[in-house]
């Protein structure tokens, strides 16, 4: 069995322009979204190990809630998650795999959590 390190963060909400119906085109929808990052199987950490060896998290973060636009309108929140997939990726060569999930809160008639989860692997 191969060692793996996945870095999560998990239930960010973020406002994001997207939808296809005419109510959802104008206004920015509330998301919640969360992201796992695979970076592989690396060596075992120790108590000083520098965080070099690893990855902050935080990026992750930034991903969500700095690095998607504001001004721009994504048609699908299937957009959404590549856009974060692309930026984790562009940030750091060593993570080989990226699953984003997107719940789309504005749409919950019951608490129930609608949306989707993507995943890609570096190519």
């Amino acid at each position: 069995m191969e060692d793996s390190l996945i870095l999560e963060v998990d239930d960010v909400e973020v406002d994001v322009l997207t939808g296809i119906y005419s109510e959802e085109t104008h206004l920015p929808q509330p998301l919640r979204i969360s992201v796992a990052a695979d970076m592989g199987a690396p060596p075992p950490f120790t108590a000083d190990t520098p965080l070099t060896a690893s990855k902050n998290y935080m990026d992750l973060k930034h991903a969500i809630t700095e690095a998607v636009p504001k001004d721009r309108h994504f048609t699908l929140i299937e957009a959404v998650a590549d856009h974060i997939v692309e930026t984790i990726f562009c940030g750091d060569h060593r993570v080989r795999k990226v699953t984003v999930k997107i719940i789309k809160l504005a749409i919950a008639e019951a608490g129930e959590s609608i949306g989707i989860t993507l995943t890609r692997h570096r190519r």
